[in-house]
This record gives structure tokens, C-alpha cells and sequence, in this order.
């Protein structure tokens, strides 16, 4: 007992972390659903192949009127798009409250300034280690110095492929322009949806590890 008080010294009262790593991975499981529903609309589009009237942009600014797959498909991306916004609120929440924590008790300020929290997610070539950085420094300063677990990782690795891949979030194309790839090669547009689902999953493990190790420390 002795030892453990002298590993971890008594540290200010943090503000709670328990509430917000909830909602986080309940926002977590809602995103990774949007995005396994989406998938399966993807593999009905294939199923059913492209109409004879061809795909629904039919090129010179010219589009045919939608089929009701193709309508609900739109549908699904919409809703599924609002899921993601929300699970992206929430954990930018959790992520801020984690660093606040860490740098009350580690004493010392984070590696990367408050303003990375949001600019570090879309500032190109920044945006291919900054996040994981953050997440990283939070777990090391609530812990002593302790390597982040190796879910992290995994879950940076699918991110990073399904954000610049397939339908990640970085992709260009409009969403007729996905259902006419859908039609035509449905595989890669799985396995980018496959990664999302994946990073979803994996970070739920992430804020959780997160979230224990603060625990234990204020503890």
C-alpha cells in the first residue's frame, strides 16, 4: 500500500470522466452501425445491378429520376452522416476532459496545444499522426509514462484507411458516384465501410483504456 502511494502521489480531484467515456462509446457503436447499415445497402445496390437506364448521373449535369433502393440508399447515408457528426462531438468531449485530466496529473502541459485537438483531424499530413499523438500523451501522462496499448494502434491503422479510402470520410465522391461504384465494384467500397466499422470498435477499447487508467490514478 505504501509502494502504491509512493508510485502515485495524492493528486487534486479531477473533474469526472466516467459519464463522458460513456457517451463516447455509446456514440462510438452508433457510428460504427451507420456505417455496417450503409454497407448493407451498398451490397443490396449490387445485388440488384444497375438499372437499365443506366447510372443515376448520366453525365452533362444530366440525372435520372432515382430508383427507390437508390432514394433509401441516400436516406441511409444522410442519417448515417448525422451519426457520425454526433460521435465526432462526443469524443472531441472526451478527448479535451482526458487532457485536461492528464495534465493535472502529470504537473506538466500536453505535447500538443489545445487548438490540435480539432485542427490535428483535417490538417493534411498532420492529420496522419497528430490524433494518435493526442491520445497517446494523454494515456503516457495519466500513467507514469506507461506505452499506450496496442489498441490504440489498431485503431489509428483502420482509421487511417477508412478515412482516405473507399467511402471514408475524406472521400470526394457524391453519393450517386457511390451508388454507380456500387453497381460496378461493390468490394472496395466494403472494405473501406469494413475499416470504419473496425476503427469504430477499436476506439471504444481505446477510451476505455483511457478512461481506466485516469480512474485508477485519481483512485
Amino acid at each position: 500500500m505504501n509502494d502504491h502511494i509512493a508510485q502515485y502521489p495524492q493528486v487534486p480531484a479531477l473533474p469526472p470522466v466516467r459519464g463522458i467515456a460513456r457517451w463516447a462509446v455509446a456514440a462510438l457503436l452508433l457510428a460504427g452501425a451507420a456505417w455496417t447499415v450503409r454497407a448493407v445497402w451498398e451490397i443490396r445496390l449490387a445485388v440488384a445491378g444497375e438499372p437499365a437506364s443506366g447510372p443515376p448521373d448520366q453525365g452533362d449535369g444530366r440525372h435520372r429520376p432515382l430508383t427507390a433502393l437508390e432514394d433509401s440508399y441516400h436516406i441511409v447515408t444522410s442519417a448515417g452522416g448525422v451519426a457520425v457528426l454526433l460521435c465526432v462531438l462526443v469524443f472531441l468531449m472526451w478527448l479535451q476532459r482526458v487532457r485536461e485530466n492528464a495534465r493535472t496529473l502529470s504537473g506538466q502541459p500536453p505535447r500538443y496545444a489545445g487548438i490540435w485537438v480539432y485542427l490535428g483531424w483535417f490538417l493534411p499530413v498532420a492529420n496522419l499522426w497528430v490524433p494518435r499523438g493526442l491520445i497517446a500523451d494523454a494515456y503516457g501522462a495519466s500513467t507514469g509514462g506507461k506505452r499506450p496499448p496496442m489498441v490504440l494502434n489498431v485503431w489509428w491503422v483502420l482509421w487511417v484507411i477508412g478515412m482516405a479510402s473507399g467511402v471514408g470520410l475524406l472521400y470526394t465522391d457524391s453519393k450517386d458516384e457511390i451508388i454507380e461504384r456500387a453497381y460496378t465494384g461493390v468490394w472496395p467500397l466494403l472494405a473501406s465501410d469494413a475499416a470504419m466499422v473496425g476503427a469504430a470498435v477499436a476506439a471504444v477499447f481505446v477510451v476505455r483504456a483511457v478512461t481506466a487508467a485516469q480512474e485508477e490514478r485519481a483512485g
